[in-house]
Order: C-alpha cells, then sequence, then structure tokens
C-alpha cells in the first residue's frame, strides 16, 4: 500500500511538473508579444505617421483591454473545463497577434492589440488558477517562480531576437514569429494539456470576504510601486545617467539573466519558509534599489549595472511570493474570478503608477527631473504594502477555519507556517 501510495505522489508530481513547463512556454509568448512592440516604437510612428501619445495608445490599450475584461469575464474562467476556456482564449491572441502583422491602418493595429490584452488578462488568471488546483501548496512557490522566469527568458532571448527579425524583414516580422511559435504551442496545449474540470460548487460563493478584497488592494500597492518607476527606466538611464545605447543592451541582458536565476530562487524558498516572510523580505529589500536607482547620478557603468540588475531581480520577483500567498486563501470554485480580478487591479496599477509617475517628473531635454520623488514614493506604497501584509496574515491566522474559505485555508495555512 506504501508503495502504490508512494507511485501516484511521483506521478502527480511528474504531471505537475510537465503542466508548469507547458505553462512557463505559454507565459513567454504572452511576454514577447507585449514586450517587442515597446522597441519597434520608431518603426511604427514613421510607417504609420503618428506621435509618440499615439504610440503610447498602443501600449495602453492592451493593458486597458486586459483589465476590463479580466473584470467582465471572471465568472466564465470557474465555468466548464479550465483547459477548454485556456484554449479558446489563446485561439483569440493568436488571432489577435497574427491580425497585428497585417495591420494596413493605426486603428487596426490599434483594435488588434485590444483584442491581444483582453485574452491575455484572463489566461493569465486561468493559468494560475488552473496551477492553484492541480499543484499542491507546498510545491505552488516553484511553480509560479519557474513560470515568472519565463520573464528573464524573453528579455535575454525574445525580444533580441525579435529585434533582429525586425532589422532584416521590419516591424510585421515579429508579430508574425510570434503568432506562429503561438499557434505551434496551442497544439502542444491540445495535445500534452490535461482536463481541468473545475470543482463541484463553482459558480457559488462570494468574494465579498473583507480579507479576500483585501488582497487585491495589496496586488494593486505591490504592482504600483514597481511600476511608477519600470515605464521611465530607459529615459532615466540613457538620458539622465548618460548610459549609451549599446550598453543598455547589455544592462537589460544582465538583469534579464538576474531575473531568470531569482525567480527560481524566490519559488523554492516561498516552499521552504512559508510566501509571507518571503513576500516581506523581498519588499524590504527593494525599498534599497528603488530609492538607490532613482536618486543615482552618473558614474561607472559597472555601478549603474549593479543598481539595474537589483531593481530589476527584486522587484519583478515580489508577484511570485505574492501569487502563491493570495491565491491559498481563495476557495477552489472562486479562483478564476479570484485571479481574473486580481488581473484587473494589476493592470490597474500598473496604468496609473506609470501615468502618475509622469505627473511628478519633469524633464530638461531627454534629462529626466526629479525622479528622486518617485523613488521615495514607491518606497512608501510599499510599506503600505508591508501593514497589508501584517494585517492580512493576522486575519488569516485568527480566521483559519473560515467557513468562506475552510476547503483551502487550512493546508496553505499548514503550508506557510
Amino acid at each position: 500500500m506504501a508503495s502504490v501510495g508512494s507511485s501516484a505522489e511521483a506521478s502527480a508530481s511528474v504531471a505537475g511538473r510537465r503542466l508548469v513547463l507547458l505553462f512557463a512556454v505559454l507565459q513567454f509568448t504572452l511576454l514577447l508579444d507585449y514586450m517587442v512592440l515597446m522597441p519597434l516604437g520608431a518603426a511604427l510612428m514613421r510607417d504609420f505617421d503618428i506621435g509618440p501619445a499615439r504610440f503610447g495608445s498602443l501600449v495602453g490599450v492592451y493593458t486597458l483591454a486586459s483589465a476590463l475584461t479580466s473584470l467582465v469575464g471572471g465568472r466564465w474562467i470557474d465555468r466548464g473545463d479550465r483547459k477548454r476556456t485556456l484554449l479558446a482564449l489563446y485561439a483569440g491572441f493568436v488571432v489577435a497577434t497574427l491580425a497585428c502583422g497585417f495591420a494596413g491602418q493605426f486603428g487596426e493595429l490599434l483594435v488588434a492589440r485590444a483584442l491581444a490584452g483582453a485574452c491575455a488578462g484572463l489566461m493569465n488568471a486561468t493559468m494560475m488558477a488552473m496551477i492553484a488546483d492541480r499543484i499542491e501548496p507546498e510545491r505552488r512557490g516553484q511553480a509560479i517562480g519557474t513560470i515568472m522566469s519565463a520573464f528573464g527568458v524573453c528579455a535575454v532571448i525574445g525580444v533580441p531576437s525579435g529585434l533582429g527579425l525586425a532589422a532584416l524583414g521590419g516591424w510585421r516580422i515579429p508579430f508574425l514569429a510570434v503568432a506562429a511559435l503561438s499557434a505551434l504551442w496551442w497544439l502542444r496545449l491540445y495535445r500534452a494539456l490535461p482536463r481541468s474540470p473545475v470543482r463541484v460548487g463553482a459558480g457559488r460563493g462570494s468574494l465579498r470576504s473583507p480579507a479576500l478584497a483585501l488582497g487585491w488592494v495589496l496586488s494593486f500597492c505591490i504592482v504600483f510601486a514597481g511600476f511608477l518607476i519600470v515605464p521611465y527606466l530607459g529615459a532615466h538611464l540613457n538620458g539622465t545617467l548618460g548610459v549609451d545605447l549599446r550598453d543598455l543592451s547589455w544592462i537589460y541582458l544582465c538583469a534579464g539573466l538576474a531575473t531568470f536565476a531569482v525567480a527560481r530562487g524566490i519559488g523554492r524558498a516561498v516552499d521552504r519558509f512559508g510566501a509571507a516572510g518571503v513576500l516581506a523580505v523581498l519588499m524590504v529589500a527593494s525599498i534599497i534599489p528603488h530609492l538607490w536607482l532613482t536618486q543615482l547620478q552618473p558614474g561607472p557603468l559597472w555601478q549603474t549595472t549593479l543598481v539595474f540588475v537589483l531593481f530589476m531581480a527584486l522587484t519583478s520577483t515580489r508577484s511570485i511570493p505574492a501569487l502563491v500567498w493570495l491565491i491559498g486563501r481563495v476557495p477552489p470554485p472562486l479562483r478564476g474570478r479570484y485571479m481574473a480580478v486580481n488581473t484587473a487591479s494589476t493592470e490597474a496599477a500598473s496604468g496609473l503608477a506609470a501615468w502618475y509617475a509622469g505627473l511628478m517628473t519633469g524633464g530638461d531635454g531627454a534629462v529626466l527631473q526629479h525622479f528622486e520623488r518617485v523613488g521615495w514614493l514607491a518606497a512608501g506604497v510599499t510599506c503600505v504594502s508591508l501593514c497589508l501584509l501584517a494585517g492580512l496574515h493576522r486575519f488569516g491566522a485568527s480566521k483559519g477555519a473560515s467557513t468562506t474559505t475552510t476547503d483551502c485555508l487550512t493546508p496553505v495555512a499548514r503550508a506557510e507556517s
């Protein structure tokens, strides 16, 4: 009997690792589609005869559509088989990305980017719900860390490859390449992804619990703090600190490699020490590069690289323990809807943070002014996040047997203790 149990456990572990790898490549294609647009700005503005503001709308409409559809379509994720939901959304994403490559007018490209963002937002929520359904709490940190490490791979391999294709054949080629890669991976998911029916009771229950609602606020604050700085990193490094564009590509390469390595390590640390503790350490540690980078003056390239790598590695990996900690406190029948609203919260945070940071900073030519104010605000919001985390952790400990989360709080509480 013991051998049968251990065999079943080993089989489940292998199935879990296979699911994580499938989702890691899927996440890579989603990130590649999002990230490849930004370096193509000059070519798009020239071909469509548009200014920076209209190009910015191509970036903004992606996140806006993701946020809106996550709010409206979240209930759909908790109905029926999540595999079919994910495949339907991924098919829409492939069509939208293909439409980007064939867009003949700016309006067509704008609509295609909106459709891609709408599908991507719900796909991320569906992936996280499936991970929570099929991966044991004590292994979720490593699973989500592996999926999130796709950001580093995309920065190191994906974006430079996309830019190389654009240099050879124009800005349309990267979108067509992403669409082709995504279509091939859709076929792989269709064959290899296990069915994932929603558990009995789907559609029942409420997300009105104060603890669940405050979880969205925590996610909002974590992303808001980071995106006060992230959209202006290129301008700060190149314009204010005088980093040459050729050196900038190497700095991003170093940051991508570091993020990939740190994400895997953070995932393992979450499973060993608990998500709440790792998240608290990361938030405290990230305050240092937030303040250091935004107040940095022109100096040696190694110093700029060190600060930038610390910023990216610590800031971008905070979402790993945050997701593990939050999703473990949601009943299985509500996970899809909860993660959909969480996606909407983080997308709104990134857009609002970029807009507000733009109001706080000024510029004299290419040089950003008052950028240090943004760093202090990011540090302050991170401190608010720490207070929220502490309050939610105490609330969860005192309400461990709450009827709204009975079916998932107990094992997660054990995994995080």
